[in-house]
This record gives structure tokens, C-alpha cells and sequence, in this order.
């Protein structure tokens, strides 16, 4: 049932959920149901019309300089609060507007809150041991809240810089960089890509690399750049396990157009990452652990040789491939 009193407010009643703790993502489907995530489970909690989901986005989006129209008929924007949007409209949205905003805890999670002590320990090592380090999983399974855990255990005195296409992290760190890219405007402003953002910061002597999501053309600068002397960077990649996070990273090499040989481009993936955590999202909702294996510099019929180092909740093997 639509609340029509609710939808008077500048937010179309939605601020019920944004200010629940409880709640960490807010979906709207076809500008009318509204659906909540809290702790794990989805619950539909009510309605709304399309005009007043529409106001809403507009007003979420006018502080942040980001516009949805039938010329930019999608958005991803990063909120005031952190919290990021995405929203579409039509034609794109083909049954009405829609809009999903995660929400980030406010207490921020520990690398213990993603796996057992030892498992925990051994997540610990790669970083102190400065180990290039891909967190691969399935979208909102956890990959950049693990990214900003494992970030904290970097010391104090390392230079970070962070790279995003919408800046999630939030580092307390005394001596970080905030890249962000930016999308082409109407008025001629030119688009900031995760590629020309790496370029950039591998001017700013960065001692770690943190990539938010790898998913195009930067993947062949990060490679290179991981097997030059940024030891200890972190990234995140879409995939549904550690094996495949590794091919994906190759086929996005590929799919730059370079002209690299398959075995080539195997190699390189193979002596820049030294380790693969893939995090899941179990039935239950509980964001966790699900492998860590460690990537052998050869190749096995041209592709990369892993082995594992976790078995369930248990270490089942010692890191043997560290930087420094």
C-alpha cells in the first residue's frame, strides 16, 4: 500500500530506511515495490509511485553533481554519506524507474568477521608479507568491505592509494589517496577512466595499490604495475570462484586488444598475483571466507597452477609465495 503522507517528503519516504541501521541495501523495482535488505534477508516493506521514486533520485543525486535522464537514462553515484546508488529509467528500465542504494555498515568489519581465527591469521599474513592479493565473489558478496578490512592492516606508513569507480572504501589510515573516476558530460567534459586513474597513480609513489573492482582495460596496467614493485596491492574482481578470477583477469587482458599471445597473457597473471580470496554469500546471509589459494608462478597447459591453502574453516597448507 502506498503511503501518501510519506511520499510528500523530499526522500518519498525511503529516509525510514536510510536511517535504519539495520537496514544495508534499499531496492525500488518498476518505481513501485520497495524491498529491504536487513541482516542478509530481503523483506518487501511497501510502495511508492514512479513520479515520487523519480524526485527522489533527483534529490539524492543534486549534492553530488550526478544527473539520470532520457539522455544518461542510468547512474552510479557515490551519496554524502558513502552509502552508493544506481538507478535506471526508461527505456533502459523497460517496466518503470528502479533504484538500489547499498548501505555500509557503521561499524566497520574486521577481517575476523569474514572467517575463523586462523583463516582470519592467515588473510593477516598477506598482507604483512605483501602479497598481491585479488578478492574475488559474486556482487554483494562482501569483496569490498573484506578489501577495506584487509586495507587496515596495512602499517601506518605505507603510502595507499585507492582507485574506484565510486569511492566505497573508507580508510582510517594516516597517509591515503582518493581516486575516483568520473563519467563524460554533456558540456564536453571528457570522461575519467580506472585506466587513466591508474596512470596517474603510479606517478604518486604508491607503496600499495588498492583497485576497487577490476572489469576493463586497467586490468593490463594493474598486472604490469604488480610486477614492478607495487608489492601488497589489493583488488576486487567479479567471478564465482578462484579459478575463474584468474581467467577473468585474462580475458580482460585480451579483450584490451593488445595483440598478446594467450600463454603470454597466462604468464603475466601468473607472477603478478600471488594469492586468490573468494568470499560467498551463504544461504543464511552471513558474508564469508570460501577459498585462499595461492597462485604458482608456472603454467599448467597455459593457464595458472593454484593451490590451496584452506580447507572449510581450517588452513591446510603454509603461504610459501611472499614479496618481501
Amino acid at each position: 500500500m502506498i503511503d501518501v503522507v510519506a511520499e510528500r517528503s523530499a526522500l518519498g519516504g525511503l529516509e525510514r530506511w536510510l536511517h535504519d541501521p539495520s537496514v544495508t541495501e534499499i531496492m525500488v523495482n518498476a518505481g513501485h515495490d520497495i524491498w529491504v535488505e536487513r541482516h542478509g534477508a530481503l523483506h518487501h516493506v511497501g510502495q511508492m509511485r514512479p513520479a515520487t521514486l523519480l524526485a527522489a533520485v533527483e534529490h539524492m543525486l543534486a549534492p553530488v553533481g550526478r544527473r539520470l535522464d532520457r539522455s544518461h537514462p542510468t547512474v552510479d553515484a557515490r551519496l554524502p554519506d558513502g552509502a552508493r546508488l544506481c538507478a535506471a529509467i526508461p527505456p533502459v528500465a523497460v517496466d518503470g524507474p528502479c533504484l538500489t542504494i547499498r548501505r555500509f555498515p557503521s561499524r566497520r568489519l574486521t577481517v575476523d568477521a569474514f572467517a575463523s581465527a586462523s583463516i582470519a591469521g592467515l588473510v593477516r599474513q598477506l598482507v604483512r608479507q605483501r602479497c598481491n592479493v585479488v578478492i574475488s565473489g559474486a556482487t554483494s558478496s562482501g569483496k569490498t568491505t573484506l578489501l577495506d578490512a584487509m586495507a587496515h592492516e596495512v602499517a601506518g606508513h605505507e603510502r595507499l592509494i585507492t582507485l574506484e569507480d565510486v569511492a566505497e572504501l573508507r580508510l582510517d589510515h594516516p597517509h591515503v589517496v582518493r581516486l575516483e573516476t568520473r563519467e563524460a558530460t554533456p558540456d564536453g567534459v571528457g570522461e575519467v577512466t580506472l585506466a587513466h586513474l591508474l596512470r596517474a597513480a603510479l606517478r604518486m609513489r604508491p607503496d600499495r595499490l588498492l583497485v576497487g573492482e577490476v572489469r576493463g582495460s586497467e586490468a593490463m596496467q594493474l598486472l604490469q604495475a604488480l610486477n614492478t614493485g607495487h608489492d601488497g596491492s589489493l583488488c576486487t574482481v567479479h567471478a564465482n570462484s578462484a579459478a575463474d578470477a584468474l581467467d577473468r583477469l585474462a580475458a580482460l587482458v585480451l579483450q584490451a586488444g593488445d595483440g598478446w599471445p594467450l600463454a603470454a597473457v597466462h604468464r603475466l597473471v601468473a607472477r603478478a598475483v600471488d594469492v586468490v580470496v573468494h568470499v560467498e554469500r551463504r544461504p543464511e546471509g552471513v558474508r564469508a571466507v570460501a577459498e585462499v589459494v595461492e597462485v604458482q608462478p608456472t603454467l599448467r597447459r597455459s593457464a595458472p597452477v593454484v593451490r590451496a591453502l584452506v580447507d572449510g574453516d581450517t588452513v591446510i597448507d603454509a603461504l610459501t609465495r611472499v614479496r618481501r
